[in-house]
């Protein structure tokens, strides 16, 4: 029997995305009679377009890079219709919803053509809510997106939902009864990565506390508020505290003021990356070297019901986490004794707050990191998603 080709593709995400290449693409190369190649944004230095492994099974392309708002946007769409007619998968996994309308394109031009679509946002409520757009422009955006998303669910071999929450609120996955699958951002240690069986020790008061903020940098998930919070611990604790941010931001100004509190603030902030996607090593590293992760989202109906990825990461690795009272995130944190509950709307308070955790000597992870954070669970229901399981 040939082996399957399967094609992951997205236009933004770049082709080593943690979700699409980490975890879609490292379980499916599990079985040896399975080929993968990787479609997305930029390549990582070392790599080039069809760059491959050392077996010769997983094949990495480049298929946008620039600006999201540029003409290059439209050339991707060009370079995935042609992928698509050069590889001629026997699946492909649509990680975007603007590679649908080709996807549906090319299913319908021959036969035995199956694709699976991987819903990793409810894109629709986000372009309604969080006013990227001027409100008639996001609602045309968002009634068509749900049109060719309603299509696609019909025609799909199956959905995948990133999150549990979306289950209730996309009324599209009734045209795909038992055909859907929840695969959340759980984590996907890297080859030989050894996780931690205990928490990790924190300083003393006379020492540094090492805070990290990773993720997307913007103003909904937080940011803002997770470098208040730095300043206030690092003027309160005699060892001071230290952030380190380590993420892409998508917003400008946001970007200038974020490099220019860094550069007036050295001693207790850091800015990583910021202009570009932070290398997932890397991010994975400022993890190993924090003692406190930040959750430091702002209240929105586009995140309040999601389980972040970052949670997940933080989880595994035994990284104590703050988080805002949020019911379905505190409930994990208590559930594991994973951290603290803070308001971060109030810096002063929740520093506060942790300073008097620490002084009481909590014990962070009684258990252990939770193997339920791992990825090997959510590997399970894609294979059988799949039907090669």
């Amino acid at each position: 029997m040939p082996p399957l080709t399967v094609l992951l593709a997205s236009v933004l995400k770049p082709v080593d995305e943690p979700r699409m290449a980490g975890k879609f693409a490292a379980t499916l190369l599990e079985r040896p009679d399975v080929l993968v190649h990787v479609a997305g944004q930029g390549l990582r230095a070392g790599r080039g377009p069809g760059a491959a492994d050392a077996a010769g099974r997983l094949h990495a392309h480049a298929i946008f890079q620039g600006s999201r708002l540029g003409l290059s946007r439209l050339g991707a769409q060009l370079r995935y219709w042609q992928l698509l007619r050069r590889l001629r998968p026997g699946l492909v996994v649509v990680h975007a919803p603007e590679l649908l309308p080709l996807t549906l394109l090319w299913q319908a031009r021959g036969p035995g053509r199956r694709f699976i679509y991987d819903i990793q946002e409810n894109f629709a409520l986000n372009i309604r809510t969080q006013r990227v757009y001027p409100p008639w422009v996001g609602r045309v955006l968002a009634g068509a997106l749900r049109r060719i998303e309603t299509l696609a669910a019909g025609r799909a071999a199956g959905l995948v939902l990133a999150e549990a929450s979306y289950a209730g609120e996309l009324p599209f996955l009734s045209r795909a009864p038992g055909r859907v699958a929840v695969l959340e951002n759980k984590y996907q240690p890297a080859l030989g990565e050894a996780l931690p069986h205990a928490a990790r020790p924190l300083p003393g008061p006379h020492e540094p506390l090492r805070l990290l903020f990773s993720g997307t940098l913007s103003e909904l998930n937080g940011v803002r508020e997770a470098v208040a919070l730095a300043g206030a611990l690092h003027a309160a604790r005699p060892g001071g505290a230290h952030l380190t941010i380590v993420g892409f931001c998508q917003q400008p100004a946001l970007l200038q003021e974020l490099t220019a509190l860094a550069a007036a603030h050295p001693a207790w902030l850091a800015l990583e990356s910021g202009a570009r996607p932070a290398p997932y090593a890397a991010v994975v590293a400022a993890i190993g070297r924090a003692h406190l992760g930040l959750l430091a989202y702002r209240p929105h109906p586009s995140s309040e019901r999601c389980q972040p990825t970052k949670l997940f990461e933080y989880l595994a690795h035994g990284l104590p986490l703050l988080v805002p009272p949020n019911p379905l995130w505190s409930a994990a944190v208590r559930a594991h004794g994973a951290g603290l509950v803070v308001d971060f709307a109030d810096p002063a308070a929740a520093a506060a707050a942790v300073l008097g955790a620490l002084a009481a000597g909590p014990a962070f992870y009684p258990q252990g990191p939770p193997a339920s954070a791992l990825w090997a669970s959510e590997a399970k229901k894609l294979w059988a998603l799949l039907h090669l399981s």
